[in-house]
């Protein structure tokens, strides 16, 4: 067994999340409010705590003041465990006054950094997945195999290998070669991974149809390997740097079968937070061996009063009056007026209460307080936070055909209503 070996893990969260927007105009991807009272970021910081491993670096470059806020505020540790997660965001130096121009160059321009822990093993995570793993299996692995790269594997079907970058292997679950999103109808048999091979890394028979290995975008580097493969202007792991070094070094597969989802667009966000409230999640919050970490509120209790809701969460801190709520998710502080309906909406609640002076002062400006107002009807739609929604507003509520794109209050992808944080929806509108 490993006793001296050390690790960092890096947590990229530099993108502009674009594909994610407007849940991004104003805050970095990994802090965006996820499952009602986590943000993004807790999901890996998580996984590494889990496994031991303390010692934790956020690359951000994009409206990063709300991810600092909670890290600080959330991820203190005692003076004896030398841990810590540092937000490292994108800086002028006397080598660069660039910024991040990829996943890789944000590795690289950090370097300096990660070498004052003298680290033997790198590992390499990505902000906007969610997952449950033992990243201690996943280095046993690494370390075992010999190989200078190990890429955490997950199987699946033909049909889900256009989105995701397809790997090839031996085997001995070395990886021989990778393709980058293969159109559908392209031809990659030769890239079908052999049932026994799954049966053995995994200790079961996977699904028929799931024949190929896509990456995770989850990666451990020796460290020196990450220097040497770095030693370049190549700017993006998935796209450059992992393709070049399996040509050239050994580099391992570690199989993964539980449940992983990247939550990059509207769509996989709001679906895989909705799955959340149904009866069997795909996504287990419930375990208490490997909890997900994040900032303790010290809020009340939520107060429910005369209320039907069914297959939801709510978290701490809310208050709902004689709502219907089903298939949602309410996020803390939500206040949650008489008569109002909710089916299929997230809710990511209020980032503070509004005193009674505030509340008189909007009834003066005639604007709504902070929350849903009465008998407002909200279907399939995404709530930020501190939204105003006045009284008797139809939200959602059809089928009939919406324009998509972006708005001064609201935004539509996929079908779904995006409600900006801070907006103010007067009473009785209807979108």
């Amino acid at each position: 067994m490993r006793t001296k070996e050390k690790s960092i893990a890096i947590v990229l969260g530099g993108g502009k999340g674009t594909r994610l927007y407007p849940l991004t105009m104003d805050r970095a991807k990994p802090a965006v409010p996820f499952a009602g009272k986590y943000r993004l970021v807790d999901i890996p910081i998580s996984n590494c705590i889990n496994s031991g491993i303390k010692q934790i670096y956020i690359l951000t470059q994009f409206n990063s003041a709300s991810l600092h806020n909670h890290i600080s505020n959330t991820y203190i540790f005692d003076t004896f465990s030398n841990g810590f997660v540092e937000i490292l965001a994108a800086e002028q130096t006397n080598q660069t006054d660039t910024w991040y121009q990829g996943t890789a160059d944000a590795v690289r321009k950090n370097m300096r950094h990660f070498h004052d822990q003298n680290a033997d093993y790198y590992i390499i995570l990505s902000g906007d997945q969610l997952y449950r793993m033992d990243l201690k299996e996943m280095l046993d692995r690494h370390i075992s195999s010999g190989a200078e790269l190990t890429i955490a594997a997950k199987p699946i079907s033909r049909e889900q290998a256009t989105g995701l970058g397809i790997i090839g292997c031996d085997n001995d679950g070395m990886i021989t070669k990778f393709y980058e999103k293969p159109a559908i109808d392209l031809d990659i048999s030769e890239y079908k991974v052999a049932d026994s091979f799954m049966h053995a890394s995994l200790g079961k028979h996977v699904d028929a149809s799931n024949e190929y290995l896509a990456s995770m975008g989850i990666y451990i580097f020796n460290a020196k390997s990450l220097e040497e493969v770095l030693n370049n202007d190549k700017t993006d792991f998935g796209k450059e740097i992992i393709p070049d070094v399996i040509k050239h070094r050994k580099v391992a597969t570690f199989l993964f079968d539980g449940f992983w989802e990247d939550i990059g667009t509207i769509k996989a966000f709001y679906e895989t937070n909705l799955d959340l409230a149904s009866i069997n999640p795909q996504f287990n919050f419930y375990n208490e061996m490997m909890p997900i970490y994040t900032h303790r509120r010290h809020l009340p209790a939520t107060k429910v009063n005369f209320c039907n809701i069914s297959s939801s969460l709510t978290s701490e801190g809310s208050i709902i009056t004689n709502a219907y709520i089903v298939n949602s998710i309410i996020g803390v502080r939500t206040i949650i007026e008489s008569g109002a309906s909710l089916d299929g909406v997230y809710c990511m609640g209020a980032s503070y209460y509004e005193t009674e002076a505030e509340k008189a002062a909007n009834a003066k400006k005639g604007i709504p307080n902070i929350g849903i107002g009465r008998g407002t009807i909200i279907r399939k739609a995404i709530i930020d936070q501190n939204a105003r929604i006045g009284d008797g507003c139809r939200i959602g509520i059809d089928d009939i055909p919406r324009q998509e794109g972006d708005f001064a209050m609201y935004s539509i992808h996929d079908g779904i209503i995006v409600i900006n944080k801070n907006a103010v929806i007067k009473n009785g509108t209807v979108m």
